[in-house]
């Protein structure tokens, strides 16, 4: 699992430069305040400090190799990150269809049980993570999202 974190950390951090790279030359947006390589510059630095999270945690876990820090080698579950990967896909493929609003809930549904978060938690937080990424996106960065099947109630 050292060997695993270490190398999504620097492939994520790789991704992160890229990403920081290529926004630096979006071009401004008259009116308004930030440009148009804002959201991608802040997912950048979301991804670089994931990044080095993992590295960080592998060499950490790396002088500690003598205790027990997890599960046996290739005991791992990876379940929950067939869901994850699941869940982008069924958004990609469904949301012009669906909906924002009506999708997004159930997707970060599954994620979270997947992670084995608790039902009411995991409900909760889906429907307040859907509604604060709509609000942020409609109101605040004047970005719609896809209405589906809500289109005639809009």
């Amino acid at each position: 699992m050292q060997k695993t974190d270490r190398w999504l950390g620097l492939a994520l951090a790789l991704l992160a430069g890229a990403v920081l790279w290529s926004a630096r030359d979006f071009p401004a947006v008259p009116g308004q305040k930030v440009g148009a390589g804002f959201l991608p510059t802040l997912v950048g630095i979301g991804l670089l400090l994931c990044g080095l999270g993992l590295v960080l945690r592998s060499l950490r876990a790396g002088a500690y190799a003598g205790e027990k820090a997890g599960p046996a080698a290739g005991t791992e579950h990876f379940g929950s990150s067939a869901v994850v990967v699941g869940a982008v896909v069924a958004y990609i493929a469904l949301a012009d269809r669906i909906g924002f609003l009506l999708l997004a809930p159930l997707c970060l549904l599954a994620v979270f049980k997947a992670l084995k978060v608790r039902t009411p938690a995991a409900l909760l937080w889906a429907l307040v993570g859907t509604l604060v990424v709509h609000v942020t996106f409609y109101k605040l960065l004047r970005v719609p999202l896809p209405w589906g099947l809500l289109r005639p109630l809009y």
